[in-house]
């Protein structure tokens, strides 16, 4: 089978278009649509189903779009390993965590990665859903409970809790619950208990709203819960690690928290000799434990 109408095939198929692929590729579109009649006569079949909107996949078509897939995952790792192999840290590093962590932890924290790696380019890729590591669908997770995949290398990072936050001045005027009974007379911010989350936050905003909250907010992340919560409007359930990056908010009702929830950072036993996975992985390290040796202190004092 022809390498390189295989290459067009499974660029075609992924921008559903011939004139996207064609771009994509620098071929015309002319050229393109050549290819992949081509394509088609050789494997005697129909791999498209074309309408005015666009490129639709035949049954035929899925399954050689599924081995073209796997076929240039497989190449990407091989790449990365050989670039792996020199000296130098670059490329590109795509790291998949949730939301939250994302933009409170870890994007405020890579500048410092950056000076030392300028070079680099990183995908930040920050969703609820899991990712699959092992199909190369990131190269590196911090994810908020233990990887269940085989084949991945796995590291734990911290402990999480969900705790409550507000401002000075949202209690200066609201006044400060005393007890969880009183946390039913101001607004709660959180994420709402049905969007992805780690169950331990979910299950502790559930029992707050049990408690016949007169007002609420919810967010589908933590930093729109965090943004409420700066601008006063209310009491919000928040992680713990945030804490250090905005030390002006004052924890409320101590008592009330979270179970723990556990941070690893996993990524493919494929990489494990990646350059780039192993000067990500050592600089999240140094950050987590120059984070660990600040909150003792702060305990401490």
């Amino acid at each position: 089978m022809d390498w390189d109408k295989l290459r067009i095939f499974h660029a075609v198929a992924d921008a559903g278009s011939l004139t996207h692929a064609g771009e994509a590729l620098h071929l015309s579109q002319s050229a393109v649509s050549r290819q992949i009649r081509s394509l088609e006569e050789s494997l005697n079949t129909t791999l498209f189903h074309r309408h005015a909107r666009g490129l639709i996949l035949t049954e035929q078509g899925e399954l050689l779009f599924d081995a073209t897939s796997s076929m240039n995952r497989r190449l990407e790792t091989a790449a990365a390993r050989i670039r792996d192999s020199e000296d130098e840290v670059f490329g590109e590093l795509r790291v998949t965590t949730t939301t939250g962590f994302g933009t409170l932890w870890l994007a405020p924290r890579l500048g410092k990665f950056y000076e030392k790696y300028p070079d680099l380019k990183i995908d930040l890729m920050l969703e609820e859903r899991v990712l699959d590591l092992p199909m190369r669908e990131a190269d590196v997770a911090i994810r908020m409970k233990e990887p269940s995949q085989a084949d991945l290398i796995r590291r734990r990072l911290m402990s999480v809790r969900m705790r409550l936050y507000a401002t000075p001045e949202y209690l200066a005027a609201e006044g400060t619950p005393s007890g969880l009974e009183d946390i039913s007379e101001h607004r709660l911010i959180s994420q709402n208990p049905a969007t992805a989350q780690v169950a331990a936050g979910a299950a502790l905003v559930q029992s707050l709203l049990a408690q016949d909250i007169r007002s609420t907010l919810t967010v589908n992340n933590y930093y729109g819960v965090l943004q409420a919560v700066l601008y006063n409007l209310g009491i919000g359930v928040l992680p713990d690690y945030l804490t250090e990056d905005f030390p002006n908010l004052v924890r409320v009702l101590p008592e009330v928290e979270s179970s723990e929830v556990p941070v690893f950072l996993a990524y493919p036993e494929e990489l494990r000799h990646s350059k780039r996975i192993s000067a990500f992985r050592d600089f999240v390290m140094e950050e987590i434990i120059a984070y660990r040796k600040r909150r003792v202190e702060e305990i401490a004092t």
